[in-house]
């Protein structure tokens, strides 16, 4: 446990200096629940699209485009999945933001404010997130979100809503990748209609649940949202075990899609994250719901792109030590250990 102890610490204390984490510094996370209690996400506002259509505003083109991301955010983490899984690292550059968000959001990484894993901006060396948003829309009054999709020519942003992003990287490219990944699909004409299905349902209750129950500011909403979270994780739980029976490791259909990236960033960080610090915590996917394990070590230990593309660490640091209003002391707690537990376990 000593190792384990000092491990965690040289970690926080690469990944905090030079960050002043303080009450003034908070960032505003519930201004956006209503006067009953109930968070209310904001709609993403860049909603256009790389196409190989002829005339197309943004065609594809190798290196015009540019990926910024955060490891700690679920909705990002599909944009980064999705590239792995499409061949797009050679195509599609990516900057990482550190773990750390304040009032202006999130920052990068620089040699006074040092994160493992994070970067600098690799296109003009903004020290903020905030300074590309309004580099597109100088009167810009929304959220400084990641994943943002960003043209390097036209100097804008072509999309910043994570559902679209990996639809774009899913096909959009296929003219000037590599000839193996072509082809490769994640929404199968055969299956669109499963997905379109399961999709709707899976993020309102699930993926946007997790935080409607996090981010509640009153009781009746918090336990609303926690209840329909976990019958969600229930009917899930049972559609994978119907697949299981027919042979499939996956949500729909016999193969990997959409469906499953969607859901995965969510799971993968419900034990280590979600159970405490937004009190779901009616149980865990690795005591409770044994085919939703199953099926997250699959993924995690199994498929090349998902683990690859998991950091712990930032995952947990951000959450415990961004949002003070939840966690006003900052600590991030050691467990559980480890973040997801073997296949074989």
């Amino acid at each position: 446990m000593a190792g384990v102890r000092t491990w965690f610490s040289t970690l926080f204390r690469r990944g905090i200096h030079g960050a002043n984490i303080s009450q003034q510094q908070k960032i505003e996370i519930l201004k956006f629940a209503n006067e009953k209690g109930e968070y209310q996400r904001r709609p993403s506002s860049f909603r256009d699209s790389i196409s190989s259509e002829p005339g197309a505003k943004f065609a594809p083109e190798k290196n015009r485009y540019h990926l910024y991301v955060s490891y700690a955010c679920p909705w990002a983490h599909r944009t980064l999945i999705v590239r792995e899984l499409k061949g797009l690292q050679d195509i599609l550059p990516v900057s990482v933001v550190h773990w750390h968000m304040d009032a202006n959001g999130w920052r990068f990484a620089s040699k006074d404010d040092p994160c493992e894993g994070a970067t600098s901006d690799q296109v003009y060396g903004v020290q903020r997130l905030k300074e590309l948003y309004f580099k597109a829309e100088p009167e810009y009054e929304g959220r400084f979100t990641v994943p943002v999709l960003w043209d390097t020519k036209l100097e804008t942003v072509v999309n910043n809503e994570s559902s679209e992003i990996i639809r774009i990287f899913n096909e959009e490219f296929d003219s000037i990748i590599d000839e193996k990944y072509r082809g490769l699909t994640f929404y199968p004409d055969s299956l669109k209609s499963k997905i379109d299905e399961i999709n709707p349902w899976i993020y309102d209750n699930i993926n946007n649940g997790v935080y409607k129950s996090g981010f509640a500011t009153k009781q009746e909403p918090y336990e609303t949202n926690v209840k329909a979270l976990f019958e969600h994780l229930d009917k899930v739980e049972k559609v994978l075990g119907e697949q299981f029976k027919k042979g499939s490791k996956y949500l729909v259909g016999d193969q990997l899609t959409e469906a499953d990236i969607r859901l995965f960033t969510t799971i993968i960080r419900f034990d280590p994250v979600y159970v405490q610090h937004f009190k779901c915590n009616l149980g865990m996917i690795r005591f409770d719901f044994p085919n939703l394990h199953k099926w997250v070590r699959h993924l995690y230990w199994e498929v090349p792109g998902f683990k690859e593309t998991t950091n712990f660490d930032h995952i947990k640091f951000h959450y415990t030590k961004s949002h003070i209003a939840i966690n006003p002391h900052s600590i991030t707690p050691l467990g559980p250990v480890p973040n997801i537990l073997p296949l074989d376990a």
